[in-house]
Formats: C-alpha cells, sequence, structure tokens
C-alpha cells in the first residue's frame, strides 16, 4: 500500500493526476569525465517561430518594461534561438555558458507596484543571463542580489500569461534553476540538478525522482510524455550512458536522451492540453563551444561553432529556419548566416 507521505509528493508531482496544466520542454546536463553537455527539448503546441540568431557583444540593452528597466551592456556575445522572433528562449554565450527557459505554470512574478527593485522584460530574462556572466557560480552570486525583477506577459498571440522558469550550465557541469514562486525568486543551485522539466516546482520535481531512483531505471520508468514521466526517464538515462565516451559518441547519446523524452510531431491532443509536440531540439557542448540544432521536421542536424565567431564586430545576424524550421541546413553552418537589423525584444508596458 502507498503511505501517506509519498503520496501527497506523486500528487503534489502530477503522478496521480490526470493532466497537468502546462506545456512541455525537457532539458538535460551530461556530465561526463572529459565533456560537459546541456540539451533540451522545444515543445509547442504550434509553430515557435524560431531562428537562430548571432548576437554581438558591447550591445547596449534596456529591460523593455517601463521607465524604470534595468539597462546594461552585454559583456558577451551570444548565439540564440528566439520564440517568434521576440524573445530568448534558449542560448550560449562565447564563455559556454547555457540559457534555457522552460514552461513553468506555477510560476508567480513580483508586483510592480510593491517592489522598487527595475523591472526585466520576460523575453529579456535569458538575454540578460547570456549577457552578463560567463559561469553559474557568477550568475548566482548576482542574481541572489536581485538586481532585477521579472515582469510577464501573454504569450504572443495567445491569451495565456507567459509562466517559464531559467535553467543555466556551464562548462565546469554546475547548474542552476531559476524559479519564481510566490512573487518571490528562488534559486536552486547544485551541479547535481541536471533535469528541468515543467510542472510541478523544481523541489517537488527532486522529490518525485528521488522516489523513482529507489525502484531503479532499469526495473522500470514511467513512460507517457507528463512532465514527471519526463524527468523521471531523462535523470535516469543522462546518467546510464557512456561517461568515456568521445566527443562525437557524447553528442550522439545526449541527443538519444532528448529525443527519448520528445514528443512525436502532431501530438497533440484535447484531453491531454500538457502534451504537445516537440518543434526542435538543441545540444550545447560546454568545451568545444558548439551549439547544435535539430528540427523536428528536417532530415539533418547542423551546428554554430562560438569559437570561430567574431563577437566584438558589433555585427548581428541572422540563420532563418522558416516555417516549423523546416529549412535544411547540414553540417556547420556559420557560414549560412546572413547580416541583419537586430530583432526586437517584446517589451511591456
Amino acid at each position: 500500500m502507498m503511505n501517506n507521505a509519498l503520496k501527497k509528493i506523486l500528487l503534489a508531482a502530477g503522478i496521480l493526476v490526470a493532466a497537468e496544466v502546462t506545456t512541455a520542454c525537457t532539458r538535460v546536463v551530461y556530465l561526463g569525465d572529459n565533456e560537459v553537455i546541456t540539451a533540451r527539448s522545444m515543445d509547442w503546441k504550434q509553430d515557435v517561430g524560431t531562428d537562430l540568431w548571432i548576437l554581438p557583444s558591447n550591445v547596449k540593452r534596456t529591460g523593455l518594461a517601463g521607465p524604470n528597466s534595468i539597462q546594461w551592456t552585454a559583456k558577451y556575445g551570444s548565439v540564440v534561438a528566439t520564440g517568434y522572433d521576440v524573445a530568448t528562449t534558449d542560448g550560449m554565450n562565447e564563455k559556454g555558458l547555457v540559457a534555457n527557459l522552460l514552461w513553468l505554470v506555477e510560476s508567480d512574478y513580483p508586483d510592480t507596484k510593491k517592489n522598487s527593485k527595475p523591472p526585466l522584460s520576460i523575453s529579456l530574462w535569458a538575454q540578460y543571463v547570456l549577457d552578463n556572466y560567463a559561469t553559474v557560480d557568477e550568475a548566482v552570486h548576482a542574481l541572489e542580489k536581485e538586481p532585477f525583477i521579472v515582469v510577464t506577459d501573454t504569450v504572443p498571440g495567445d491569451t495565456r500569461l507567459t509562466t517559464l522558469h531559467l535553467s543555466i550550465s556551464d562548462a565546469t557541469g554546475d547548474s542552476a534553476i531559476i524559479e519564481y514562486i510566490g512573487g518571490k525568486q528562488v534559486i536552486h543551485h547544485s551541479r547535481k540538478y541536471q533535469v528541468m522539466t515543467n510542472s510541478p516546482t523544481f523541489d517537488q520535481q527532486l522529490a518525485l525522482n528521488s522516489y523513482w531512483q529507489q525502484i531503479g531505471g532499469t526495473i522500470m520508468l514511467p513512460g507517457t510524455n507528463r512532465a514527471s514521466d519526463r524527468f523521471a526517464r531523462a535523470s535516469f538515462y543522462i546518467n546510464a550512458i557512456p561517461k568515456k565516451a568521445s566527443s562525437e559518441h557524447s553528442i550522439a547519446s545526449v541527443f538519444g536522451v532528448i529525443r527519448n523524452v520528445s514528443v512525436p510531431f502532431g501530438l497533440n491532443t484535447a484531453e491531454e492540453p500538457n502534451i504537445s509536440s516537440t518543434r526542435w531540439r538543441t545540444v550545447a557542448d560546454h568545451k568545444r563551444n558548439l551549439y547544435f540544432f535539430e528540427s523536428a521536421v528536417s532530415p539533418n542536424i547542423f551546428w554554430v561553432d562560438l569559437k570561430e565567431i567574431n563577437f566584438k564586430d558589433g555585427q548581428t545576424k541572422k540563420l532563418a529556419l522558416g516555417k516549423d524550421q523546416a529549412i535544411t541546413y547540414s553540417g556547420k553552418s556559420n557560414s549560412y548566416f546572413k547580416s541583419s537589423k537586430p530583432f526586437q525584444f517584446l517589451g511591456i508596458n
């Protein structure tokens, strides 16, 4: 029989409910003997309008959330994947720091009327981190002082409020998860935090995963597309794959893990609104500064080599991916980026 304590954990984490009201994504960090690799899936019910961009360093930005918005100048350049070309949803900077934004319906951001800290539009949250920090530890120490508060708005073309949490990882294998719960910033910082999905809040994701670890992944793993089940599978597989493999084999293994927790393209069911098609996947090799991209509707994987980019030249460049990210590239694709006017981050009045 299931004891009451375990039942409460599972109820909180979503195992014993019919559906989770979230949109699905997964993020994992592989810690090999000589490799650190971060992967994520982007799951959304419709085309998220993603393109890849090279954003140079030394660019002045504002938080776009009113007259008192935080302002900064980018220390580092980055390669990013956008959402609707109005927000950075994923990316890697020239120092090997990776940022991933995933959905978290429980997010509750501060009330600007009751908080005097400079506001930051949620469209710039990941970009602020990529612009300013080289390591997770540096970012955490700065963000703990709360230099800003995140301000949110509705999803473009939708009526839902944008509710996200942020994961960051670096070349040392360090990780942090940043959430806004009950109007307050919560930071989870540890090299052990290799996996993040959607609901519930990260502390409850950890509690749920401890239950599945007791069972053991070689005996049974949960198989649905719910966030809680994907967390358990990703956590098992990212630590089960070889740790001493070559760089190429490690990348292949990590792609295998993130595909394992992806949702088949076209699968969007009314009775399970939390399950949405995987649109694309990224894999970031922190040590070699390579950023891989795989579209669900393209036959090829391609990558960007950040070591070969001059982030100090002031040039913004775009790699257009087209509808459903279906334009096909293959291999190293630095040369396909074209000089472009910077996209406009979505501001909040």
